[in-house]
């Protein structure tokens, strides 16, 4: 199969993922768990909707429990953590820290069949490691702006989950990526029961940070997560 067309769509998703803080800064200051549960709901209905006229898709739901918990874990860990992490530290700098994991990906995609790290690969991780501190520091020397807050070790754990995750993901080939529209609901689930238990009720008080939130759940976290899932799986995840 080439893997041109599929690497092409995973990139578009990255395209789509660049919008990401700048959406959640614009939703204003919406507890992270209500937020990733009201962007969820919406990034899972993209999908489900198109089973109105692919009803046929909903055999391909059935899968081993090992697929389930893989891609709800990934999608829901990261991305509770990633929203908490942007609102306790500066979102430039959250950002670049959890977007270390395409470089993560490098590393880790070596030890699937068929892949190995070429020298290539290892500029590329060094090279992409280098700009994000040049980046975060500003040129300066190695450090914060304002010191280490807990959302930069959030942060810096959401690039381990969701390159864990992707690498993970090609394992599963065969699944199509209908699943993800699973993903997503079962996430905006567990967010919502998070936010039920631990957070309190803030609604969005404009409608810029309407529109944020509606964009951020049908782009970023709707359209996004399946073109990645798709690149993942059948394009040249090394890249």
């Amino acid at each position: 199969m080439n893997r041109t067309i599929p690497t092409l769509v995973g990139f578009s998703a990255i395209l789509t993922w660049s919008f990401l803080a700048l959406l959640s800064t614009a939703a204003g200051p919406i507890p992270p768990f209500q937020l990733a549960a009201m962007t969820f709901l919406l990034g899972g209905s993209v999908g489900a909707a198109s089973w109105i006229v692919r009803p046929s898709a909903i055999k391909s739901l059935r899968q081993p429990w090992q697929v389930w918990a893989i891609g709800t874990a990934g999608l829901c860990i990261y991305h509770c953590a990633y929203f908490f992490a942007i609102q306790s530290a500066p979102p430039v700098e959250v950002s670049l820290i959890a977007y270390l994991w395409p470089l993560l990906i490098v590393v880790f995609a070596a030890f699937l069949p068929g892949e190995r790290l070429k020298p290539h690969h290892i500029a590329g991780v060094v090279l992409g490691l280098a700009g994000a501190i040049v980046v975060i520091t500003k040129g300066g020397s190695v450090g914060l702006a304002d010191g280490v807050k807990p959302g930069h070790v959030i942060a810096l754990f959401c690039a381990f989950v969701w390159s864990g995750y992707s690498v993970l993901s090609r394992r599963f080939g065969q699944v199509p990526t209908d699943v993800v529209a699973v993903y997503c609901l079962i996430t905006a689930a567990v967010a919502l029961t998070l936010h039920l238990t631990l957070e309190t009720t803030v609604w969005p008080q404009t409608p810029t940070q309407w529109s944020a939130i509606a964009i951020l759940g049908v782009i970023p976290l709707g359209a996004g997560f399946y073109a990645w899932d798709y690149g993942c799986k059948h394009g040249d995840i090394m890249i």
